[in-house]
């Protein structure tokens, strides 16, 4: 029987994900929250608990209680697959003795008094049970060992508020990334003490838009190097003990991946122990019963708690997830608070630094700190200690890019956004107006898949955060990439929602990819970067900002569960989502849009013939001659909302 604050001094060395709370672990170290002046040692008592669970499973859980109990306080939880433990010396640590250098989502909750929490997930670490890669919510299967994250949370808050002394009985619970994913899953049916929640870059559905697949491609650089360093272990334990990086042996990830070329080659380059979780990610290759079964987004009902979803921009890892989760949630639970926070960052960027910019693009103000400080804490004091917000929170907090202002709107897409459509249009041009007879009705270029458009014009292994704003002068001068551009803009213009791309298309083979950009181009005559500014010393002249991009795996044009070959040569319509954009082009700026076969290795190649392509051969892929349509009968463009002032 476990004692109320028992404490297991268990000093296990450990080393995980960093900190735990991305994915891909992408923030860097000096991105990290500030610690306090004062260390938690001195405001707080470390516990350490083995939570027992309804089918005896027991859940490893870190437990900091405020030494001051002149007062009660609410819990705040975090569930976490990548370690409860703390970063010491290079290495993650178990054991009371250990603590980390600041507690919470930033320094403002600490100082407040809060009851944080750590746990390590069922199957993780420390934890018993069986793990599973997004637990499915409802599993007619399930096999011993293996849970369900509502009734584990659930089960958790239950034993929380009987065995740790001074707490207010109110908890609220949140998480970045696949932690945001556990945020979800464990305010389903929420226990009653859950009153406020907030999923962040919450990983949603791996096959439609988050991690694993866009567009029916596969998201290959980013899921190899996951998935080299997140592997199965028994447990509970502490391995493993590294969280090691895949030393590709070359300093460019294109060449690697090249190199090897079919997906069959480049998994035999990992370790058993290293392909458990990416073979399944490979092999379900279309959206079957095994993604169906790990969408979250249909099971988010008897939501009880205020929630604030949280997402950015720029995410390269869980730019859907945010989207999807909100929807459902206002969907399936009226009367909540549900509310909606994107920012200018990268995954997981609002939880650290500044947010001034990302790579060479500025954002003129602190974005991170204004979120942690005037959304994120005041969200929290408000639904787990009633303390009344100088400001209202607003259904939705989007920031504008291009423009760089926070916006508030009663709800997402805003819906005094007017629809409207952008056209490809002759010799280049990009105009309003659906194109006229004459001028030739298409394009083309040669896709080769032995050469493949690089998604960075630079070389690296993995994926660069800063690769959704990167310019894309390296892809505009290729004769595999299509140019479609306005004139210079005389007055901003402002898209607020989704874009989607609205293609008349063909090609000589039975299957390829049409990868689509949505692209800022700056003027020719452009400020230069202040020599005190680090952030800025690229030369922004010219530069071409990707806003947003996308690709669609063409078989997939109909269904993503019933793929369908091409005719050769068939003219066929495709229409599909880049995602959501709050962009304003300024006045002397240009739209620019770019259409390719290939957007390599951000996701995997297409051999351009009709197969399964986990078990394509490297004399599969062959070169196919592609064809984008602009007559008047096959009008290619993308569709905007337009967001007049």
């Amino acid at each position: 029987m476990i004692r109320p604050l028992s404490v297991l001094a268990l000093s296990l060395a450990l080393c995980g994900a960093a900190h735990g709370f991305d994915r891909a672990a992408v923030l860097a170290a000096d991105d990290a929250p500030a610690a306090p002046k004062s260390s938690p040692r001195e405001h707080y008592t470390k516990y350490e608990f083995r939570i027992p669970m309804r089918d005896g499973a027991r859940l490893f859980t870190t437990v900091y209680v405020p030494k001051d109990s002149s007062k009660s306080y609410p819990f705040l939880i975090e569930r976490t697959p990548y370690s409860a433990g703390v970063r010491e010396q290079g290495k993650l640590q178990y054991g009371v003795e250990f603590y980390p250098k600041s507690l919470g989502p930033s320094r403002e909750f600490e100082q407040a008094g809060y009851i944080f929490v750590r746990q390590d997930v069922r199957g993780r670490y420390m934890s018993e049970g069986k793990w599973q890669e997004m637990t499915p919510h409802i599993n007619a299967q399930r096999a011993p060992g293996e849970g369900n994250e509502s009734q584990d949370m659930h089960d958790t808050i239950e034993w929380l508020l009987k065995n740790v002394p001074g707490n207010n009985g109110k908890a609220g619970i949140y998480g970045i990334s696949y932690p945001g994913f556990y945020t979800s899953a464990s305010i389903i049916d929420s226990h009653p003490a859950i009153k406020a929640a907030s999923p962040q870059a919450p990983v949603t559905n791996l096959f439609m838009g988050d991690d694993a697949y866009h567009g029916g491609a596969l998201m290959l650089a980013a899921n190899f190097d996951f998935y080299s360093a997140f592997t199965s272990e028994q447990n509970p334990t502490a391995q493993p003990k590294n969280w090691e990086s895949f030393d590709y042996g070359m300093a460019d990830g294109y060449d690697y991946f090249l190199k090897h070329q079919s997906l069959a080659n480049i998994l035999a380059q990992l370790q058993p122990k290293q392909r458990t979780y990416l073979e399944p990610t490979i092999e379900h290759s279309s959206y079957d019963a095994f993604w169906k079964s790990r969408d979250i987004a249909p099971h988010l009902k008897n939501v009880r708690a205020a929630v604030l979803t949280v997402g950015g921009w720029f995410d390269a890892e869980d730019l859907q997830g945010p989207f999807t989760t909100y929807q459902a949630i206002g969907r399936n639970n009226p009367g909540i608070f549900n509310g909606l926070v994107i920012g200018p960052w990268s995954h997981g960027g609002w939880a650290g630094g500044e947010g001034r910019n990302l790579g060479p693009v500025k954002f003129d103000s602190k974005t991170s700190e204004h979120f942690r400080q005037k959304i994120q804490f005041p969200f929290f004091e408000q639904h787990l200690k009633g303390v009344k917000p100088e400001q209202a929170t607003a259904n939705v907090n989007a920031f504008e890019t291009g423009s760089n202002v926070w916006r508030q709107y009663s709800a997402w897409p805003p819906q005094q956004a007017k629809a409207r459509t952008l056209y490809f249009g002759a010799n280049g041009t990009l105009h309003w107006q659906q194109p006229a007879a004459g001028g030739g009705e298409y394009d083309e270029y040669v896709s080769d898949p032995k050469k493949p458009v690089p998604y960075i014009g630079y070389a690296a292994t993995g994926v660069p955060r800063e690769y959704m704003v990167s310019d894309q002068r390296f892809a505009s001068s290729r004769p595999d990439v299509l140019v479609y551009q306005s004139e210079v803009l005389e007055e901003d213009v402002t898209l607020a929602g989704p874009v989607a791309p609205k293609l008349f298309v063909s090609t000589s083979g039975s299957d390829a990819d049409w990868v689509v950009k949505l692209i800022d181009v700056y003027p020719q005559e452009y400020p230069a970067p202040a020599k005190e500014d680090g952030a800025s010393a690229v030369k922004m002249a010219g530069y071409q900002q990707l806003v947003r991009g996308n690709p669609l795996r063409g078989k997939f044009r109909h269904s993503f569960e019933k793929p369908e070959a091409f005719t050769p040569g068939k003219v066929e319509a495709l229409n599909f989502q880049l995602g959501d954009v709050n962009h304003t082009f300024r006045r002397g700026h240009r739209i620019m849009v770019q259409v390719q076969s290939s957007w390599f290795p951000l996701i995997d190649l297409n051999p351009q013939k009709f197969m399964d392509i986990p078990k394509a051969k490297p004399e599969d892929f062959q070169k196919a001659t592609q064809r984008v349509y602009r007559a008047p009968a096959t009008p290619s463009g993308i569709a905007v909302q337009v967001l007049a002032r």
